[in-house]
C-alpha cells in the first residue's frame, strides 16, 4: 500500500468518518462513528512524525519536530476554544462538520507531494499481533472508561474485561517478542535501545499530565463556575499559545544554544508540575477566568519545553525503518498516558469529593455561628446542602490538580535515564545541530 497512500487513506477516513459524526441522530451512533474515526485517524500523528523525521535533513531535526509538535500539542488544545465557539453559535454538529473541508485539502496535498521511502525486505500483515493488540487495548479502554462507573473490580463484567485485557495483551507482547517475524508492533526496540522505552515513558507522563489538564480546567469552570463553552475554551487557548511561543524558544535553545534535550526536558517538567499544583491553589468557588490565566501560561512554557527535546531524544538514536516503529510506540504510550490521567482523575474526583461532602456535611450544626446566620437568614436546607456539595467538588478538583503535579514531578526524573555514560562515544545527537 505505501506510506503515502496509507497516508491519504487515513486522512480521507478521518474526514468521512467526521462528517458522519455530525449526522449522528442517537448516542449509539455517535459512538459507533467515534470508533470509526479513531480507527482512521490512530495512525495519523506517528506516521506524520516518521514522515516529518523522514524528510528534514538530520541537521534540521529539531525543527521538523517543532512544526510536528504544533499539530501534536497545540492542536488538542485550541480544539476545546473553537469547539466552544461552534457549540455556542452554531450547534455541536459543527465540532465534526469543521473537519471536512481542512481534511480534503490536506488529503489532495499529501497524495500530490508526498513520496513513499525505499522499501525494505518484503512487507507481511501481523494479522495476530494486529488482533490481539485490539483486544487488549479496546477491553483495557473500557475497563479505563467505564470503571468508576461500575466500581471498579467489584464488577464481574468489568473483572472479567481486565483478566481479558491483561491476557490479551500478555500474549501479545510473547508473540511479538518470541514468534513473529515481522511485528506489527516491534517490541523488540524497546529492549535493543534504552532510549526508546525512556523516552515513551516520558510521553505517557507528558500526555498524563497535558490531557489531565484539558480535561480538568474546562470541567471544573463549566460544572463548577458556570462559565460558558466559550470562555472555558478560551483558558485551554492561553495555554495553547504558551506553548505555541515556548516550541520555538525551545528550538532556539536546543540549536543557538546547544542545551541538552535531557534538561530542557527536566525542566519543562518541573514547570509543568509545579503549574498543576500551583492550579489547586487558585481554584475556589469565585474564580474568575484571569485567575486561571497565569497558571495556564506558566503551564504553557513547561509543556512548550518538552515535546520537542523528547522528540529529539528519540529519533537521533534510530533510523530508517525504526523510526516508524519507535514513533508508533510513542504515540501509543502517549495515548495509554491519556486515557489512564482520565480514568484516574475521574476516580479522584467522585472519591475526594464524597470525603470532603462528608466532612463539611459533620461540621453543619447550629453551633456553627455561618450555618446559624445562614439560617436566620432564611436560607433553606436545600440551598444549605447545594453550598455544601460546590465546596466539596471544588476541594475535590483541588486534589486532582494536585495529584497530577505530584505525579508529574515523581516521574521527572526518568530523563536522567536519557544522559549517556560518560565512557561511551559521543551519540548520534552530537553529530549535527537541532536546527
Amino acid at each position: 500500500m505505501g506510506r503515502r497512500n496509507y497516508y491519504v487513506a487515513a486522512i480521507v477516513g478521518f474526514t468521512v468518518t467526521s462528517a458522519l459524526c455530525g449526522t449522528a441522530g442517537s448516542l449509539e451512533q455517535l459512538v459507533f462513528y467515534r470508533v470509526l474515526q479513531g480507527l482512521c485517524g490512530g495512525g495519523l500523528i506517528a506516521t506524520g512524525q516518521a514522515i516529518m523525521r523522514d524528510t528534514f535533513p538530520a541537521r534540521q531535526l529539531g525543527l521538523s519536530q517543532a512544526l510536528t509538535s504544533l499539530g501534536a500539542i497545540v492542536g488538542p488544545s485550541i480544539g476545546p476554544t473553537l469547539g466552544g465557539v461552534l457549540t455556542d453559535t452554531l450547534s455541536w454538529n459543527w465540532i465534526f462538520y469543521i473537519n471536512i473541508v481542512p481534511g480534503i485539502i490536506a488529503a489532495a496535498l499529501c497524495a500530490m507531494l508526498l513520496r513513499d521511502p525505499e522499501r525494505q525486505g518484503k512487507l507481511s500483515l501481523d494479522g495476530v499481533g494486529l488482533g490481539l493488540l485490539a483486544i487488549g487495548l479496546g477491553c483495557l479502554q473500557y475497563v479505563l472508561d467505564e470503571g468508576e462507573r461500575y466500581d471498579w473490580f467489584n464488577d464481574g463484567n468489568i473483572l472479567a474485561t481486565a483478566c481479558v485485557a491483561a491476557a490479551a495483551l500478555a500474549f501479545f507482547a510473547y508473540w511479538e517478542l518470541r514468534v513473529v517475524e515481522n511485528p506489527i508492533v516491534d517490541l523488540r526496540i524497546l529492549i535493543k535501545n534504552r532510549t526508546v522505552w525512556v523516552c515513551c515513558l516520558l510521553a505517557a507522563n507528558l500526555a498524563f499530565s497535558l490531557f489531565g489538564g484539558v480535561i480538568l480546567t474546562p470541567q471544573f469552570q463549566q460544572g463548577v463556575l458556570n462559565f460558558t463553552a466559550t470562555l472555558s475554551g478560551l483558558s485551554i487557548l492561553t495555554r495553547a499559545l504558551a506553548i505555541m511561543v515556548m516550541t520555538f524558544v525551545t528550538l532556539f535553545l536546543l540549536n543557538r544554544f546547544k542545551f541538552r534535550p535531557p534538561l530542557l526536558l527536566a525542566i519543562g517538567f518541573i514547570i509543568v508540575g509545579y503549574a498543576n499544583i500551583a492550579t489547586a491553589s487558585v481554584i475556589t468557588t469565585t474564580s474568575d477566568f484571569g485567575s486561571f490565566v497565569p497558571v495556564l501560561v506558566i503551564g504553557g512554557v513547561g509543556f512548550g519545553m518538552l515535546f520537542v527535546p523528547l522528540s529529539v531524544s528519540l529519533l537521533t538514536t534510530v533510523h530508517g525503518a525504526d523510526t516508524q516503529k519507535a514513533t508508533s510506540l510513542l504515540s501509543l504510550c502517549q495515548q495509554l498516558g491519556g486515557s489512564i490521567s482520565t480514568a484516574s482523575l475521574v476516580t479522584l474526583l467522585d472519591r475526594r469529593a464524597a470525603f470532603h461532602l462528608d466532612n463539611l456535611a459533620g461540621d453543619i450544626s447550629l453551633g456553627r455561628h455561618p450555618v446559624a446566620q445562614a439560617l436566620e437568614n432564611n436560607v433553606s436546607h436545600q440551598a444549605l446542602a447545594q453550598i455544601v456539595g460546590v465546596q466539596a467538588t471544588t476541594m475535590a478538583f483541588a486534589d486532582a490538580f494536585t495529584f497530577l503535579g505530584y505525579v508529574t514531578l515523581a516521574l521527572t526524573p526518568l530523563v536522567l535515564l536519557l544522559i549517556p555514560a560518560r565512557s561511551k562515544a559521543p551519540t548520534a545527537p552530537q553529530a549535527f545541530a537541532v536546527e
